[in-house]
């Protein structure tokens, strides 16, 4: 376990890939995760839109709210000493134009004490990631599968275009961008794009040789119910783990073996 000596910052996070350190990143939702996973060591923590499936139960990221987001990011934040926290921006809250992405992304820094926000897009969004880094704003951009463009993308699959992954890659750079995201994108173009940026990219689905990694922490902790996806390593079964204390709990409740002794006041 390699801890930070102290918060690192944005410069501090892009500069690990010209030091040809592996960055590792995962996301939080809450106070105790995000303590949890600050003091395992990790160099980034993302508050992701991915809250609505995760923790609302929601069958896609669309219908989180920046109100939601920021409720969230605010306790993670406040948990964090060392890592680097970034918010997601959620739907519909920076493809309305470059000033009202500010005035929203301004609101999650402020309100949070997060240090970045993230937002899906690539050319397309070069104008806002370049008005938000002009506002002072740190931006890591997210390429490949996006997943608040699932409908018009007819799903949640492996993009392989690879001269739009090349564009969207390089023109987040060009505006600002301190890194990108790179979703489902197969590894050879996610090696090759890697390897023309200065920039660090953070692979979900997107192979070993990107400057980083990113999961969903409920699914690389086993506690996703069903099927994951193929990019996923779970490193435990917690869901078991939680059952299985749940229901001894309840069975010695129910036989009266708890509390006991160590569990009670005498006087």
């Amino acid at each position: 376990m390699e801890k930070q000596a102290k918060r690192l910052t944005v410069p501090g996070f892009s500069a690990l890939k010209s030091a040809g350190r592996k960055i590792t990143m995962l996301t939080a939702y809450d106070y105790t995760m995000a303590q949890l996973l600050d003091d395992a060591g990790i160099d980034g923590i993302l508050v992701g839109d991915s809250m609505s499936m995760v923790v609302q139960g929601r069958e896609t990221t669309l219908s989180v709210t920046l109100d939601e987001m920021i409720y969230h990011a605010e306790m993670v934040a406040r948990a964090v000493k060392h890592a680097l926290v970034i918010v997601d921006m959620p739907f519909a809250t920076y493809e309305v134009g470059v000033h009202q992405a500010i005035a929203n992304a301004g609101r999650i820094l402020k309100e949070t004490n997060g240090q970045a926000v993230k937002l899906e897009g690539g050319a397309d969004q070069a104008d806002t990631i370049a008005g938000l880094v002009a506002a002072g704003i740190p931006v890591m951009a997210h390429v490949g599968l996006r997943p608040q463009s699932v409908h018009q993308m007819g799903g949640y699959k492996v993009q392989r275009d690879e001269t739009r992954l090349l564009d969207d890659a390089a023109a987040a750079q060009q505006a600002g961008a301190f890194g990108v995201v790179l979703e489902c994108v197969p590894a050879p173009i996610a090696a090759k794009i890697s390897a023309s940026l200065e920039i660090p990219t953070i692979g979900i689905g997107a192979g070993s040789e990107c400057d980083g990694q990113v999961l969903v922490t409920h699914d690389m902790l086993g506690l996703t119910r069903g099927d994951v996806p193929r990019f996923v390593k779970p490193y435990a079964d917690l869901r078991s783990v939680i059952t299985d204390a749940v229901s001894r709990y309840c069975e010695e409740t129910r036989a009266g073996t708890f509390p006991g002794e160590d569990q009670t006041y005498t006087r």
